[in-house]
């Protein structure tokens, strides 16, 4: 998986992907270490022409091949390539290194005071380009000299293991104060709680909510009725569970869950009684980004909620202050607060719109060309899963490929109580099989 990032590429090549791998063991001693890097000085001025001073970009870049070069230098015998992670505030932060020899076994080196002093002042340096300081940067270099560095300025949230504590980066704000923040990393800062609705806190607002007349917003045409949604994300859950993929929305006792490689996600949580809450968020959820960064009021996500709906229920999200929206089922209908329409949260919710996009969805999993007779067969699936008769006979007549898993996917629409036992004939034994000859 890609992170999008800030990317500065110091010599022509790939961009890089920057989740890569940290692992590995030990190298082998067989490979000859690497030569030594040398970086171009500048060209030198035409004789009529004043010598111009170093850009600020010039800078970044020339420490930054330092960086490079003390790295290389900092390694282990037989290394063919390295990757280093920095995660830097003013208060701290984690270095890494790995080398990787020609077999592609790593070793980890931690890098110097000396190297890290480097990176210090190299980030200090590009705190001049733009609004504030990279947050990580990630090194990518090799013998034969090809060098890649991303500076991360958080677009997307890090990694965990590059997570920092809250106070780090309050401290970097302070010394570099920026316009705007990224969203995800806003609410890390300054969620507060507020998100956060325990049932004590819940069953308050629900009375004050009936006190002060607020009712929650009737939802006629964002999500189907619930059964019907319930056998969709389900029967999508079993598609991507058959041929092996670890993404895709999954069904657990009594709750849905999707996370989408988008980084949104959702959680469809079904009680007693014909409730349910689905509720979830988008990444850069430009209602969050307004309150964070300009100030903007909250939406309130539970105006109108009944007192079940609480944080038992809700997606994690609400815990960090980035959940953007909540819908409950009661009744017979759909209800939100001022969440968003349906048309705007898409991306953090399966496709459950109509039986036709679940079609496309089970077929786009299965074949890029699907054929009429794969079509016929998802659509079976589909109806007979919203009509709660799927059966083995009707998953394996989509997934016929000997290495699908059918039986993780029927346990999948099991677990939704949409799969239906086919009694077996009984065997004729004795007696009776010899009359009937």
């Amino acid at each position: 998986m890609t992170d999008p990032q800030q990317n500065t590429a110091v010599q022509a090549g790939p961009a890089p992907d920057v989740a890569f791998r940290l692992g590995g063991i030990g190298p082998s001693p067989s490979v000859p270490p690497p030569p030594p890097v040398e970086v171009a000085d500048p060209p030198a001025p035409e004789p009529d022409s004043a010598a111009a001073e170093p850009t600020i970009e010039d800078q970044a870049a020339d420490l930054a091949r330092r960086i490079a070069q003390e790295l290389a230098v900092a390694g282990p015998e037989g290394w063919r390539r390295l990757e280093a992670v920095f995660v830097l505030t003013v208060a701290g932060g984690v270095r890494t290194a790995r080398y990787y020899d020609e077999a592609d076994r790593a070793a980890h080196v931690e890098p110097t005071e000396a190297i890290l002093e480097l990176v210090r002042w190299q980030r200090e340096v590009s705190a001049r380009l733009g609004d504030g300081p990279w947050w990580r940067m990630l090194i990518r270099f090799d013998v034969i000299g090809q060098l890649e560095i991303d500076y991360d300025y958080g677009d997307e949230p890090f990694p965990d293991e590059h997570l920092l504590v809250p106070e780090a980066y309050r401290a970097d704000l302070e010394t570099f104060p920026r316009q705007r923040l990224p969203t995800w990393l806003a609410a890390y800062l300054g969620h507060d709680n507020r998100q956060w609705r325990s049932p004590e806190q819940a069953a308050v607002r629900t009375r004050a909510d009936r006190e002060a007349g607020i009712a929650a917003v009737r939802s006629m045409d964002d999500f189907p009725a619930l059964p019907v949604l319930w056998a969709r994300w389900a029967t999508i859950a079993a598609a991507f569970v058959a041929v092996g993929s670890e993404w895709g929305p999954r069904i657990l006792p009594a709750l849905g869950v999707f996370e989408g490689s988008s980084r949104s996600g959702s959680t469809l949580y079904v009680l007693p009684g014909g409730r349910a809450a689905l509720s979830g968020g988008v990444w850069n959820a430009p209602e969050l980004d307004a309150a964070y960064n300009d100030g903007a009021e909250f939406p309130e996500l539970y105006a109108g909620a009944p007192e079940w709906v609480a944080n038992q229920v809700l997606n994690p999200r609400a815990e960090r202050g980035l959940m953007s929206f909540c819908y409950w089922w009661e009744g017979d209908s759909w209800y939100r607060g001022d969440s968003p329409t349906a048309d705007r949260i898409s991306q953090a919710v399966p496709g459950i719109w109509t039986a036709e996009t679940v079609i496309e969805v089970l077929c786009g999993v299965l074949s890029n060309d699907p054929s009429d007779e794969l079509r016929t067969a998802a659509a079976t699936l589909v109806a007979a899963a919203e009509a709660g008769v799927v059966t083995r006979d009707t998953l394996v007549a989509l997934f016929s490929d000997p290495n699908d898993d059918i039986d993780s996917a029927l346990y999948q629409l099991s677990l939704a109580g949409l799969a239906t036992t086919v009694p077996e004939q009984p065997r004729r034994t004795g007696a009776a099989a010899d009359s009937s000859v």
